[in-house]
């Protein structure tokens, strides 16, 4: 499904969230949570505390959400799993729904090794992190048991995929960043998806 296209003043609005949050992080990346101040990040965006605020309600905000249209961008997600044939598995459904998005993290490789940096450097950051993500949790679920057909609140499978897709994601993250973002996320991400749909041989033929 296309996306709708934006009016002037939903573009502007777009673009300033986007340059706060790519400040916040380089800023935070540079000094540290606690050297920053919200009027050290309006004033290197160039614009005022008070606009800010119009955007963020903190500082930590400003360096974990990356975009605010986080919401349709997972309505957008959603949306395309559920159009994906049924000839496709529902994980590799689901990770092909996730590309267009994540494909953010290689063509903005900075921002997210500075957001990555900065949220594994500060317990206030990763708990704001973690507490954004799950906002998304409950309508993948219900996404997930509607391909499925089945009841989410009486069948595990729906919770445990995204629970395994959502570990595989927060891996390919981690060994991007120890790669210091020089390999491609995007194929990390199927490299995961492949070995969860082969059952997670062990490296080598190993046996258990």
């Amino acid at each position: 499904m296309p996306e709708p296209v934006k009016g002037l003043r939903e573009r502007k609005r777009l673009e300033t969230h986007r340059a706060l949050a790519t400040t916040a992080v380089r800023l935070v990346a540079e000094r540290g949570l606690d050297q920053v101040t919200v009027e050290d990040i309006s004033a290197a965006a160039g614009v005022s505390p008070r606009t800010f605020f119009n955007y963020f309600a903190s500082k930590e905000d400003a360096v974990v959400i990356a975009y605010a249209d986080t919401a349709e961008r997972t309505q957008r997600t959603i949306e395309k799993f559920l159009a994906t044939p049924k000839e496709v598995s529902t994980p590799r459904a689901f990770v092909d729904a996730l590309k267009e998005d994540f494909a953010q993290v290689d063509e903005n490789r900075e921002e997210w090794l500075g957001r990555m940096k900065a949220i594994q450097e500060n317990a206030t950051l990763h708990s704001r992190a973690v507490a954004m993500n799950h906002d998304t949790i409950a309508p993948m679920i219900e996404a997930i048991a509607r391909r499925t057909g089945v009841d989410p609140k009486a069948d595990l499978y729906p919770t445990l995929l995204l629970s395994t897709l959502g570990g595989a994601v927060n891996a390919v993250l981690m060994l991007w960043y120890q790669h210091d973002g020089r390999i491609s996320a995007l194929d990390l991400l199927d490299d995961a998806v492949e070995l969860l749909l082969a059952g997670l041989p062990e490296p080598g033929g190993r046996a258990r």
